[in-house]
């Protein structure tokens, strides 16, 4: 491929930007080649249970009654895989995680785009109103919002940390011959952080860091979104 050249640029900034080109490429086929090992990954243990969940009508100005809803009944005819995202905002705390709604921010755009291919919901453990009331502040329209308040999925699939903190963590599920089965988790959110890091376990979906890396500045050594 013949270099590219932009308007004013110096010898050296193209030859430092070609050895950087070549990184770009190694790390393309990287990420392809975790994704495909991903893929590959035997099918996980059953679901221990059809978990019960609490939700609301999909618009979040809709003020009628909430209803129930089983983990099984979350897949559509035709889709057969569900994403799932851990929400860390229980009902003991006072304000939902901003990394965790800054994330949601990016996923409510894609939402609709996701459920051309797969089943897509958002738990968190706390009452499903507290759930609608956040999501309409910010506001969202396309994530299906799901309470876990009343059944074992966060403490089952690590949502709940030992000391009753919550973590962030996005699941994959697949229905085969009829039965539900786990197929992946970000467990790197669990995994020894390198120095001045994050776990980073969900970066790669997530706009806003992949953004700011293109930038001279970078993400910053002390920054994080906020609520507001």
């Amino acid at each position: 491929m013949a270099a590219l050249h932009f308007p004013g640029e110096s010898p050296a900034y193209r030859a430092a930007r070609t050895a950087l080109l070549k990184t770009e490429e190694d790390l393309r086929r990287q990420v392809e080649a975790v994704a495909a090992a991903r893929r590959r990954l035997p099918l996980g243990g059953p679901v221990p249970e059809d978990y019960v969940f609490e939700e609301g009508p999909r618009d979040y100005n809709d003020r009628a009654p909430t209803r129930t809803v089983r983990l099984s009944q979350l897949f559509t005819p035709g889709k057969d895989t569900l994403v799932v995202y851990s929400f860390m905002f229980s009902q003991d705390m006072d304000h939902a995680c901003p990394m965790c709604s800054s994330f949601l921010d990016g996923l409510d755009g894609n939402a609709r785009h996701l459920e051309q291919r797969v089943n897509l919901a958002v738990v968190a453990k706390s009452p499903i109103e507290r759930l609608r009331d956040f999501a309409r502040a910010r506001p969202w329209r396309n994530l299906r919002l799901l309470s876990s308040q009343k059944n074992a999925f966060n403490r089952d699939y690590h949502g709940d940390a030992e000391d009753g903190s919550q973590n962030s963590v996005i699941h994959t599920f697949v229905k085969r011959d009829g039965r539900v089965h786990h197929f992946y988790s970000s467990e790197l959110a669990f995994a020894p952080s390198d120095p001045g890091q994050n776990p980073r376990h969900i970066d790669l979906m997530w706009p806003l860091w992949n953004v700011l890396d293109l930038t001279p500045e970078g993400r910053g050594a002390d920054w994080y979104p906020k609520l507001s």
